[in-house]
């Protein structure tokens, strides 16, 4: 099963531990977190449902490349979603 894990960083700011959840895109397996913890959602998502500015997911290492629909392919049964806040700065 999937593994979704967050940052130490989200984890001081809401509840989010580390947790499986099952899907076929990250959408649908980050919609399975959000039902245990839903003010998470907007923490992570905007209003439309994209990845909020200020956030960024790694699927098995690579960053997710539909970042509005999440529609990544999850193929692998011990793929990790990865969580964190996006860095910038100079």
């Amino acid at each position: 099963m999937p593994t979704v894990i967050f940052t130490p960083n989200l984890r001081r700011h809401i509840n989010c531990p580390t947790t499986q959840a099952e899907g076929e895109t990250v959408a649908e397996v980050l919609e399975k977190v959000f039902e245990e913890e839903p003010l998470l959602r907007g923490y992570v998502l905007d209003e439309q449902g994209a990845l909020r500015k200020h956030m960024v997911i790694f699927l098995n290492g690579d960053a997710l490349k539909d970042r509005i629909r999440l529609s990544d392919p999850v193929t692998r049964q011990d793929s990790e979603i990865f969580v964190m806040q996006a860095l910038s700065g100079g």
